[in-house]
């Protein structure tokens, strides 16, 4: 690359070389510049790549736990027995305390063997034998999960007068002429969109209990169930839809494009209804929505009949949602304290530093008023949270004026101050959250479970998966187990009234279905 050559200083007048000098200088601030961003940029990937510290940290408490599981596992083998001449038992010198046994779960089905002694009459002098007692022990045993042949045999009668035959009705099938049980359909479909089990894999694990299950079987299974579930998701989608503050959220899915073999992506949308920490006692529910693209169409089109507030990030898609005044905006302090999260870790900047601490200021109050009533929560907020609010809202702008206007913090500080009146709406109404964290964790298992796999064989794909996503969320969403729950549907559903579907969402059958003990994914 040519280098200009630098003119003679001594014969430059003073303005020109005023104006060199400045040039110069905003050559090294442009170049400092991009040399902060760009370590922004490679400290966001690196912890992409290798996981953020207490991820490195969760790594090392799991090799703890292998070490003390394997020294644990040597303490309970016999030690070697003293052997030869002179030699001498050895004694322990620490005294190991051992841990105390719990008692097995109640809820566990318990099978019971009996074992009566082989001796018919007293070995001693050929007496009778009576029951003097019994010793009971339990142990903790684990039976792998089986498939079970169902016969229903139908008896037919016939008149011994006339031709007349009678004969009890067939029960119904979830899925006509299907030879899946409503068990396994559940199992099937918790199994690819709650455990990430492609139904390829399924079907090497159903192989190895004896069962032939072809995976294109297990599709159309899929493929019916979903069919059958449209009118329940139908009815969920409605109650979400009845709220009067929603968390909204998308996340990118990969979709395989018609014709080419390619993947395109999609974008799977959900609908969070949970007012639980506004001291609400209606169910919680999450409607998902599958979309080949991410227009702002399909957002109008999902809230078409819903009012009141929504929760969301700062996707321009949803701003034509606000204009008419018919849905409210309310903006994620989550997503502000993460600009100034990556700025901290790139940087230690101690603006950034200081944003961290003021935002967490804020979460301390929330930790007081959750479960609250609204018109506490609102109370606490003004008397509270407003004072810290606009304390830090003088902050940004006082140091906004300090800053470069193409720095990374000053991109930070912008995008909150953009956004403060739908950042401080929360603390006019004691309904509203603090973030939307309630929508992004409803879209783990979606992460985890693209991960694995495809996410979807076509558009239409994606919208059976968004159904089931919607089923299965609610559940979890009110401590079920999504698997029993979609038992339970699957054993209703066919025979249900249509007019009474919402008698099987997951708050109306909660009585019938177990709680899940399953930690949240």
């Amino acid at each position: 690359m040519p280098v200009s050559a630098l003119p003679d200083l001594n014969v430059l007048p003073a303005e020109a070389l005023r104006a060199l000098i400045l040039a110069q200088h905003e050559q090294l601030l442009t170049r400092e510049r991009e040399i902060e961003h760009l370590k922004l940029l490679l400290s966001k990937l690196h912890r992409m790549q290798f996981g953020r510290k207490s991820e490195k940290l969760a790594r090392q408490i799991e090799q703890l736990e292998l070490r003390l599981e394997e020294l644990q596992s040597k303490r309970s083998e016999p030690e070697p027995k003293p052997s030869g001449p002179g030699s001498f038992p050895e004694f322990s010198s620490v005294t190991t305390a051992k841990p105390v046994r719990r008692a097995l779960p109640d809820h566990l089905a318990r099978q019971t063997r009996r074992h009566d002694p082989k001796e018919t009459v007293c070995p001693r002098c050929q007496g009778e034998l009576r029951k003097l007692g019994e010793d009971i022990s339990e142990i903790l045993e684990y039976v792998p999960a089986s498939f079970v042949v169902i016969r229903h045999v139908r008896t037919k009668l016939s008149c011994t007068k006339c031709d007349c035959i009678v004969q009890a009705e067939a029960p119904s099938r979830p899925i006509d002429r299907g030879a899946a049980g409503p068990g396994l359909l559940a199992h099937v479909l918790v199994s690819k969109y709650c455990d990430h089990q492609p139904l390829y894999r399924q079907s090497q694990i159903y192989a190895r209990q004896g069962v032939e299950l072809e995976r294109s079987t297990m599709a159309d299974w899929v493929g019916a169930s979903s069919r059958l579930i449209e009118p329940l998701v139908e009815a969920l989608h409605g109650y979400v839809m009845e709220a009067g503050k929603l968390h909204a959220d998308d996340t990118p899915v990969p979709v395989l494009a018609p014709g080419n073999g390619k993947t395109k992506t999609g974008r799977l949308w959900t609908y969070v209804r949970d007012d639980r920490p506004a001291g609400d006692m209606a169910a919680p529910a999450v409607w998902f929505a599958y979309s080949p693209d991410r227009k702002g169409e399909h957002p109008e089109q999902h809230l078409g009949k819903f009012r009141g507030t929504l929760q969301a990030d700062a996707y321009a898609g949803f701003n034509q949602l606000y204009a008419d005044g018919r849905i409210q905006q309310a903006v994620c302090w989550a997503h502000v304290r993460r600009h100034f999260y990556d700025l901290e870790q790139a940087h230690a900047s101690l603006i950034a530093q200081e944003a961290l601490q003021r935002i967490a200021a804020l979460y301390k109050v929330e930790d007081q008023i959750r479960g609250k009533p609204p018109e506490e929560r609102r109370a606490v907020r003004q008397a509270e949270s407003k004072p810290l609010l606009d304390s830090m809202r003088q902050w940004f702008e006082t140091t906004l004026s300090k800053l470069s206007r193409k720095s990374d913090t000053t991109a930070a500080i912008r995008y909150a101050l953009s956004r403060w009146d739908a950042l401080a709406r929360y603390i006019e109404d004691g309904h509203i959250e603090i973030d939307n964290n309630a929508a992004e964790r409803s879209l783990r298992g979606v992460a985890l479970g693209r991960k694995n796999y495809l996410f979807a064989g076509s558009d239409a794909g994606g919208e059976r998966a968004a159904a089931i996503y919607s089923l299965i969320g609610s559940a979890k969403l009110n401590g079920l187990d999504p698997e029993a729950y979609l038992r339970e549907v699957m054993t209703r559903i066919a025979e249900h009234p249509i007019n009474r579907i919402e008698e099987l969402l997951p708050w109306n059958l909660a009585a019938n279905v177990p709680p899940t003990n399953a930690i949240p994914a």
